[in-house]
């Protein structure tokens, strides 16, 4: 079974847990993220001739492992990984953390159990990558980016700066168009950050590249680095994502670029992506900046000595080819700043370079809370190019923590806006050159040429003071009546054509009822919910029934994603990035879990269960007691693809409804325990001795032994004169029985004599058995004993009902788990493209509709109730309460 990103992430998060404590923040992701390489390094090479790494001897994981409660595991470990180092070389590269510091993981046991338990988590089976060839590289690699972007999370301000959110790498890797190159034989196509970072940004760029015939990158990446820490996180982020032939040097890149040409100039690029540290107040330490040999400011200008932000910007345009393009993450004020930088603004607009700009939303970035911008460079006949594409982008995005983030449907907006140049009013506009440069000087500023719609109603004063409600606030719901033009109509009426003033046509209460039955509404609900989904699903049902081993899931999700923007452009309810939004959030949930599992392992991995089993107790080798799984003892299972509600639902669906069934009938009857506990466990009630010590349940042990009380204070007159027979019988006073008899007619019911007549001792005693039968308790304990029985008799019926259900439920078990091992390959297709993936699209587009009606009708009923009463009416009702609390107040004595 192919690893899933899910269990990998909680893994991930587990292992910084075994850190908490000692160990800074700052500081999780170098021990989890050595342990997290060294790990799969060691799982997909070991073994493997000609690898790109060498496992040696003493080198490996299962050597971690065998050092895994030591006394000595912290020097075990340091010796095992610098000797995996050694053999490739890579001494340096990674972060450097000590498994043997006493000052972060503490000293002896503590430190033990510290590093033996990190160990351990990486030894869980859930992330073997032995068996995870085929779809390891992105799900690893991805983990590693999830990582980083908890830690950036957690370390704020000061420590975020090396992590680039994924979605705005993303939208970058999109922008720059750097998966239009094509391969040509005489050209290696190149790739650069000047501020690499964690290497994020360079790969989702390189993610985006075409790869050649052999399935390799035609894309060669160069990555410079100042945080020595930070550039072996961006060299084991390549190697992860498979891209380690990238090179990421050590080095203040503004001050020493690390990579030039056989003449000492800047090395050219075709493709430049970078997120800088925003307004670098230092950019300039080491810099003589009027004879920079490399000419970064020649033709611009200097950039201001205490902000960077230009420095950087002039260094990418010097690093691009004559045909580069670049994708860059700013500060918004490099677009309107004024002094030096609106100078350098304004060449570098002369050279009409900039191709795009996009305004994001602000508190986007880990590393500062201020706006920024992304900018597209693109020097490819950059002078026929006639002006700049402006998206604002600033008010997509979704509230995570203290932070906000882009949507997935963000995401695909921006990126489908800019790359077909659609012009949205209050979004997106191409603004020419001239207007720039003539009409605003040069400044850049995007609310400048995109004004926001402002989508609120404005207080209509008029309305206010004699009522009614105009008609602008009822057109504001234009979407709503050209659906159905008739609808207006049934909720309002117009009582003054010349100002546009209407009424409500219908008491308020029912506005959403109307809404909900308008025929017109129900009509195009189901087009949007049942015809147009039946066509994407009917258009995608080949491609996800098509995955194998050579399947791109990057690929498969964006086509299918695409898809499906396009087939809900014509909806009128539903917007088609929300719809989009569905099925990505679901991509990111399960369903890509799914297709790499699919990819590694073919769609026979749907015969797969995985088993959750009871704990045991045993000892470790160092004699202390751990809990292990008892694979002897399943405490449940579940389909690894398919779930098992499914199996049941669609095989077992008579089976089910009978569990079903039974467990109502337990539920019902725990239900009259409850109430029956409920009435009688006050300070009178007839239960309140049998209740445990919190008061809400009445263990069985103390009902039982109060019941064998009360049995024991059980009598009647027939049961003492049976006692007092057979006294007398033991005796031997048989004249006195007889007189007994006589006195106490009702014993002569019994047969106490044998056929000679003569009393039977086994006779007496199996006489006395019945006479108990029908004793009863004295009348002081009636009530309680009546109450105790029935209690007592309920919850019998209450267990046999659960040994039913039980009994039941474990046969279907069994049916079921045979069912996952016989499913064929057909039924395990039907069973997910139908039952599974598009059952839950189908359900979350349904919830989405669902919303956008009852936001609608909300604000139907809104508009109508803004305006419900005139001032004048608000006035005399207040002019009212006032004066009914002023006669109240007097009749109580107060006068003012």
């Amino acid at each position: 079974m192919a690893v899933k990103k899910s269990e990998l992430y909680s893994l991930l998060w587990e292992a910084c847990n075994k850190l908490r404590g000692g160990v800074e923040p700052a500081r999780y992701k170098d021990y989890v993220l050595v342990l997290l390489f060294f790990k799969y390094v060691s799982d997909r090479y070991k073994g493997q001739p000609f690898a790109e790494f060498t496992i040696s001897t003493g080198a490996s994981f299962e050597d971690l492992i065998a050092a895994k409660g030591k006394s000595d595991v912290g020097e075990r470990v340091d010796k095992i990984i610098q000797k995996f180092l050694e053999d490739n070389r890579l001494q340096g590269s990674l972060p450097d953390v000590s498994f043997n510091n006493p000052d972060e993981l503490g000293s002896g046991k503590e430190l033990v159990d510290k590093v033996s338990g990190l160990i351990a988590v990486f030894q869980n089976p859930a992330i073997d990558f032995k068996n995870n060839r085929a779809s390891g590289d992105d799900i690893i690699g991805d983990a590693y980016e999830y990582f980083m972007m908890k830690f950036a999370q957690e370390s704020g301000k000061s420590k975020g700066q090396f992590y680039t959110p994924s979605e705005v790498s993303r939208i970058i890797a999109r922008l720059i168009g750097i998966g239009n190159i094509r391969q040509m034989p005489t050209k290696k196509w190149t790739l650069y950050d000047p501020a690499a970072g964690s290497g994020s940004l360079l790969i989702r760029a390189a993610d985006e590249a075409p790869v050649d015939e052999n399935g390799d990158s035609i894309v060669t990446i160069f990555g410079q680095e100042k945080d020595h820490a930070t550039a072996g996180l961006a060299k084991m982020n390549l190697i992860l994502h498979q891209k380690g032939t990238g090179e990421i040097k050590r080095g203040n890149t503004l001050v020493d670029p690390a990579f030039t040409d056989d003449f000492g100039e800047l090395k050219k690029f075709d493709f430049i992506v970078m997120n800088p540290p925003f307004s670098d107040k230092s950019w300039s330490d080491g810099i003589k900046t009027s004879e920079d040999k490399y000419k970064r400011f020649d033709g611009y200008g200097i950039p201001p000595e205490k902000n960077g932000d230009y420095a950087w910007f002039l260094h990418v345009l010097k690093s691009l080819d004559s045909n580069g393009k670049a994708g860059i993450i700013m500060p918004h004020g490099i677009l309107f700043r004024g002094n030096a930088e609106e100078s350098i603004r304004i060449e570098v607009l002369k050279k009409k370079y900039i191709k795009g700009i996009v305004s994001l939303p602000a508190n986007l970035f880990y590393g500062t809370g201020i706006p920024a911008c992304i900018v597209i460079i693109d020097k490819e006949d950059a002078e026929t190019r006639e002006g700049i594409f402006m998206i604002d982008a600033s008010r997509g995005f979704k509230k995570d923590g203290n932070k906000n983030r882009l949507r997935e449907q963000d995401i695909e907006k921006i990126v489908q806006t800019f790359t077909n140049h659609l012009e949205i009013p209050g979004y997106s506009r191409f603004v020419k050159y001239t207007d720039i440069l003539e009409q605003n000087g040069g400044n850049l500023n995007v609310p400048r040429y995109i004004q926001k719609i402002d989508d609120t109603l404005p207080q209509n004063i008029a309305a206010h003071l004699k009522g009614g409600i105009p008609g602008t606030d009822i057109e504001s719901l234009k979407r709503l009546w050209d659906i159905s033009p008739d609808l207006k109509q049934e909720i309002f009426t117009c009582v003054d054509e010349e100002h546009d003033v209407y009424n409500l046509a219908l008491p308020s209460g029912e506005i959403e009822g109307v809404i909900g039955q308008d025929a017109s509404i129900l009509a195009e609900k189901q087009k949007e919910t049942d015809a147009i989904f039946a066509q994407w699903r009917d258009s995608v049902k080949d491609i996800l029934l098509g995955i194998e081993s050579e399947t791109n899931p990057k690929e498969l999700i964006r086509m299918i994603a695409v898809m499906l923007l396009n087939a809900y452009g014509s909806a009128r309810l539903l917007d088609n990035y929300d719809v989009y939004d569905c099925l990505l959030n679901y991509w990111n949930a399960k369903l890509q879990d799914d297709v790499y599992a699919i990819k590694a392992s073919g769609y026979e991995v749907g015969r797969e269960i995985e088993y959750e089993y009871a704990q045991k107790k045993a000892k470790d080798e160092n004699g202390e007691t751990i809990s292990v799984d008892d694979t002897s003892k399943v405490k449940s299972f579940e389909g690894a693809l398919i779930p098992r509600e499914i199996i049941e639902a669609v095989y077992f669906a008579d089976e089910l409804a009978a569990i079903n069934e039974l467990m109502e009938q337990s539920t019902a009857l725990e239900a009259e325990l409850d109430e029956m506990r409920e009435d009688e466990s006050g300070d009178e009630g007839l239960l309140k001795d049998v209740l445990n010590d919190k008061g809400d349940s009445i263990p069985k042990a103390n009902l039982n032994k109060r019941l064998k009380e009360l049995d024991a204070k059980k009598t009647s007159a027939v049961m003492d004169a049976m006692m007092q027979l057979v006294a007398l019988f033991d005796e031997g006073k048989t004249d006195e029985m007889e007189t007994l008899i006589r006195e106490v007619p009702e014993l002569a019911e019994f047969d106490i004599r044998n056929k000679n007549g003569t009393f039977g001792k086994a006779k007496l005693k199996t006489a006395l058995k019945v006479a108990a039968d029908t004793a009863v308790v004295p009348e002081i304990y009636k009530d309680e004993y009546d109450a105790l029985t029935a209690y007592a008799t309920k919850s019998a019926e209450k267990d046999e009902a659960d040994k039913a259900w039980k009994e039941a439920r474990k046969a279907l078990d069994d049916k079921v788990e045979a069912k996952y091992g016989d499913l064929t390959v057909d039924e395990i297709k039907h069973l997910l493209f139908d039952m599974k993936w598009m059952a839950k699209l189908e359900e979350d587009i349904r919830a989405e509709i669902e919303q956008v009606l009852n936001n609608l009708s909300s604000k139907v009923l809104l508009i109508a109730k803004r305006y419900e009463h005139t001032l004048g009416e608000i006035e005399e009702r207040a002019e009212k309460s006032r004066a009914a609390v002023v006669a109240a107040l007097e009749r109580m004595g107060y006068k003012w």
